[in-house]
C-alpha cells in the first residue's frame, strides 16, 4: 500500500515526497487511516527505527486547524532529546500548513517558551515534568486539546513519570483523542490505556526489523579537521558502501574530496532529479561506483543487495534516523560493518542513540591509533 493509500492530504503528501519516504512501514499503514478515520483511542506497539513518529505525525498535521489560536495537541516524551526530535519531525511534514509547534523541556529557560506561548501554538511536545510546570505558572492552557498523545509510554512509566501523567491529563478536556505508543506492552502500560482510554484499538507491529542482528557497529571520535584523513583509512580496505552525511552541500563537497584523491565515489541528494538519481543507484548496484555520498533521502529508499558498509560522517540526529542508515547493510544473512563518526563532546548523544535503539556501539579499534597519534603529536608541541 502506497502513502496515496492512507488517505492523507495532497499537502502532507508533498511533505512525504520531500522527506524521501518510498513506502509506509507496517506502524504508519495501521495508525494512519485509523486515525484520519475512526474515532476510536489508539494504542501501538512498535520498535523504534520503524517510522513511529511519522505515523501519528502525518494524520496530526492533517487535522490540525491552522487558523486557531489555541494548542489542539499535547505529545508527552520521557527525555529532551526525544521532545526535539518529534518536534523537528512534525514541522518537516507540515508542508505548507502554518502549524506551529514548540517543544518544552527541562534545563532550559523558561522565559522563551514562555513568550512563544503567549503568541499562540497549535501543537507543544515536552518531557511531563516541563509542561507541568508551565500549566501550574498558568502559561499552558489544554483545555482544548483535542489529542493527547504518549509516545515511548514504557520509558516513561519506568522513568516514573505516572503521577505527572496523570496530573497533565487531568487538566485535559474529557471530549478528546488519546493515543499511545510503547516500543513493549507490560501490563503497567496496557493498566495505563484502560484507565485513560474509553475504546481503543490495539495496533501491534512485529514485521519491521529494527536493527539487522549482523551488523557490527562502532564508533570513532574525531575533531573536524582530521574526518577526511579518518575516512580514508577505512576506504583504503574492500568498501562498498555508503557515507552518510547531514546535508545536500556536504555530501557534493564530500563526494568532490573524494573523487579528487583516486576514489571511485559519487553523491546522492534530494538536489538530484529523480533520473539522475536512478542512474547513479544504478551504478551503484553495479559496482561501478563503490562509495556513494547521500544524505537521510537515501536511508529511507535505496534497496541495494551487498552493501557492506556504513559510515555516519556525522552522528545522525535520532535513533530513528540511525536505525535507517545502519539498516542498508547486514541484509539477508551478510555481515555488515556501520561506522559512526561523532565530535569531542558527542559521547552522550550517541549513547542516548544507543540506549533507545536498543544496540551497542563499540569503540572501534582505529581509535586506539588515532590516540596514539594525539599524545605523539602533543609531546612533540612541548
Amino acid at each position: 500500500m502506497s502513502f496515496e493509500k492512507l488517505g492523507l492530504s495532497e499537502n502532507t503528501l508533498g511533505a512525504v515526497r520531500r522527506k524521501g519516504f518510498s513506502e509506509p512501514t507496517d506502524i504508519q499503514r495501521e495508525v494512519i487511516p485509523l486515525f484520519l478515520k475512526g474515532n476510536a483511542d489508539i494504542v501501538g506497539q512498535s520498535q523504534t527505527g520503524t517510522g513511529k513518529t511519522a505515523s501519528f505525525a502525518l494524520p496530526l498535521v492533517d487535522v490540525i486547524n491552522e487558523y486557531e489560536r489555541e494548542v489542539q495537541a499535547i505529545i508527552l516524551t520521557p527525555t529532551r532529546e526525544l521532545a526535539l526530535q518529534v518536534a523537528d519531525e512534525i514541522k518537516s511534514l507540515r508542508g505548507k500548513k502554518r502549524i506551529r509547534v514548540l517543544s518544552v523541556y527541562g534545563g532550559q529557560p523558561i522565559g522563551p517558551q514562555i513568550r512563544t506561548l503567549r503568541k499562540g501554538v497549535h501543537i507543544v511536545v515536552g518531557t511531563p515534568g516541563r509542561v507541568l510546570d508551565h500549566i501550574r505558572r498558568g502559561t499552558l492552557r489544554l483545555d482544548g486539546i483535542q489529542y493527547f498523545i504518549l509516545d515511548e509510554a514504557d520509558r516513561m512509566l519506568d522513568m516514573g513519570f505516572i503521577d505527572d501523567i496523570r496530573a497533565i491529563f487531568r487538566e485535559t478536556p474529557r471530549n478528546k483523542r488519546v493515543l499511545m505508543f510503547s516500543a513493549t506492552m507490560p501490563r503497567e502500560v496496557l493498566r495505563l490505556a484502560k484507565r485513560y482510554m474509553e475504546k481503543y484499538e490495539l495496533i501491534r507491529t512485529s514485521s519491521d526489523e529494527p536493527v539487522p542482528g549482523l551488523v557490527e557497529q562502532e564508533y570513532i571520535e574525531v575533531v573536524p579537521a582530521r574526518k577526511i584523513s579518518v575516512l580514508k583509512r577505512i576506504l583504503d580496505g574492500e568498501f562498498h558502501g555508503i557515507i552518510f552525511c547531514q546535508t545536500k552541500r556536504e555530501t557534493r563537497i564530500l563526494a568532490e574530496k573524494l573523487a579528487h584523491m583516486g576514489y571511485n565515489a559519487e553523491a546522492l541528494n534530494g538536489d538530484m532529479n529523480q533520473r539522475s538519481r536512478e542512474r547513479t543507484l544504478m551504478r551503484f548496484k553495479r559496482r561501478k561506483i563503490n562509495i556513494l555520498v547521500a544524505t537521510d533521502v537515501a536511508a529511507r529508499g535505496i534497496d541495494v543487495q551487498d552493501i557492506a558498509h556504513i559510515v555516519n560522517y556525522s552522528l545522525p540526529q535520532n535513533a530513528e534516523m540511525y536505525i535507517h542508515r545502519i539498516g542498508r547493510t547486514g541484509r539477508a544473512g551478510k555481515k555488515g560493518k556501520a561506522i559512526t563518526f561523532i565530535k569531542p563532546g558527542e559521547y552522550r548523544r550517541l549513547r542516548y542513540i544507543e540506549s533507545v535503539a536498543k544496540v551497542s556501539i563499540k569503540k572501534s579499534k582505529l581509535q586506539e591509533s588515532i590516540d596514539r597519534e594525539k599524545r605523539r603529536d602533543s609531546r612533540k608541541r612541548y
